[in-house]
This record gives structure tokens, sequence and C-alpha cells, in this order.
């Protein structure tokens, strides 16, 4: 990111998060607040083309979770669950200080977003939920589960390189999953197959901290005034023959009493070449723009 962005920190018990800005603040009204773009383990920079297809009609923030990008904290190697990032979430609010705040928010972030809202219910006027790997709303919950506890403890004999490989053979893996799936060879994706010893990678931490099998509570969402809009990449499959984001994405709008609305791409449909993928940045605005405006 470059100028005009204006960058920010606030502190949080045990981290310090970083955050950035885009616009004038004090120009944010109710009907056009500051729009939150935000991933997780993903950071800022992830959101660099869809910020810039977006443009500047509306106040745009970007934010680091702790232990990500910028963000820092003071145990690096600990567990993050989906409630620990909502308070930091929180806090984020509060500093920016323009009243209740739209979001889109990406997959893990989508998460922590749902579980922050069930908390602090007046932080978010519209929360565009892009694919939250809500897993524990599936039918094949406990198999998930078992790949994710897995995985963890993969991390922790092996290192990244396993670990990583495991998580990129769930995530793209569509249909039913059994939990009996052969582990992906690292090298397959061009992962280390050395252990170097570090055991602080801000994915893994999350999944230690259990962020894609824990469920908010969806009675609190349900009564927030917020209004919660769940997405779904066209390219990530159907209810039951998609990934595994994806087909979470249906069955929390299933359980929220809506349809998921289509977004353009896929998992990675605001991407424009960051982290080497590209999906779709200006149709994926385009279609941001027009769910935002729509009629509360």
């Amino acid at each position: 990111m470059t100028a005009p962005w204006t960058p920010g920190t606030v502190a949080v018990p045990g981290a310090v998060l970083a955050f950035s800005v885009l616009g004038d603040l004090a120009t944010a009204t109710p009907d056009a607040p500051p729009l939150v773009l935000a991933g997780s383990p993903m950071d800022s920079t992830g959101f660099g083309s869809l910020a810039a297809a977006l443009g500047t009609d509306r106040v745009l923030v970007l934010t680091d979770p702790r232990n990500t990008g910028r963000s820092t904290r003071e145990d690096d190697t600990a567990a993050v669950t989906p409630e620990e990032h909502a308070e930091d979430l929180h806090a984020l609010v509060r500093t920016l200080g323009a009243g209740p705040v739209d979001v889109l928010a990406s997959s893990g972030a989508a998460v922590n977003f749902l579980h922050l809202v069930a908390a602090h219910p007046d932080d978010v006027r519209v929360l565009v939920a892009h694919e939250p790997p809500m897993t524990a709303l599936l039918p094949d919950a406990d198999a998930i589960a078992r790949v994710c506890a897995d995985m963890v403890a993969t991390y922790d004999a092996s290192g990244l390189g396993p670990a990583m490989a495991r998580f990129i053979g769930l995530v793209v893996h569509r249909g039913e999953v059994t939990g009996d799936e052969p582990a992906p060879d690292p090298a397959m994706f061009g992962l280390p197959t050395d252990d170097d010893g570090s055991r602080n990678d801000p994915l893994m931490a999350n999944m230690r901290g259990e962020g894609v099998t824990r469920v908010p509570d969806l009675e609190a969402v349900r009564r927030a005034p917020t209004r919660v809009v769940v997405a779904v990449g066209e390219e990530s499959g159907g209810p039951t023959d998609g990934e595994v984001a994806g087909r979470s994405a249906y069955a929390l709008a299933a359980a929220l009493g809506q349809e998921p609305v289509v977004f353009p791409g896929g998992h990675n449909g605001f991407l424009g070449g960051e982290l080497g993928q590209t999906g779709k940045p200006q149709e994926f605005a385009a279609r941001l723009t027009e769910v935002l405006a729509a009629t509360r």
C-alpha cells in the first residue's frame, strides 16, 4: 500500500494491531460508513486490487489480524480463537470512532466478524461474509474436525510444509470429506519438506484456535441490527459438491434463513495477482458495491 493510505495501530491484550485508512474518517456518514476489507489469516496486502477497483467513493479500512502482516503479538506461537479475533475487531471499530462500519470479510475473517456481530451487535451495519469456513454446520463436520486436528498435529511434529499440504488438500476438496483422504506431498505445491523449527505460522495459530470448527451464537446474529449477507463464489461449487468454504457458506445462509449471494470468481475472487492468484477483482468490486447499496 502507498499514499494516500494513512497507517494506524491499536493496542489490544497481548498484541498490537496495524490498520490503514484511505480517505478521511471525518467524512464518513451513517449512510456511507467506513468499509473494512478483511481477511484472516491473510493480511491487508491481499486487498490491493479490490481496493483499487472500489475507488475512493468510500472511506476504506484495511487491517492485519494479530500475528499477520504488520501486526504483532507477544506469543506468536499460541492459538488464536475466533472470539479473540472478534475482540480485536471490536477494538478496531472503537478506535476508528466512525460509528458502525460496513465490512467485506472473506474466509476466516468472515467467521471472526460473525463472532463480532454476535458479541457486539452495534459495531457493524452491513457484513458481507464471503465464504466463511464454518464447517461445524456441515454434515461431514466431524470428519473435517479430524482433518484439522491432524493438520495441527502434523504441524507440531513436522513443520509447516506437510501441514500446509494437508490444509490445501482440504480446502480444494470438493464434496463430502471422509477424513480418510491421503495427505498430499508438500513438494506438489512447492512447499518446504524440511522443518525449520518455527511454529509461528498465523494460519496454523487459527487452526489451533479452532477457527474453522467454531460457530458463533447464531441466534444473537439473527437478533443483531446488522444486515448479514452470506456470499459464495460462482466457481466454488454448490452446497453438496463444492469446496469446504463454499459449502459452509450455503450452510450458514440456510441457518440464517437466507440464500447466499453469488459473487464473481471463487474463494480468491477479489485477488488480482496478490498471493500469486488472480480472480475477478473488478467484477467482485462491482458486485460488492451493488450489495452494499441494496435497501436494508
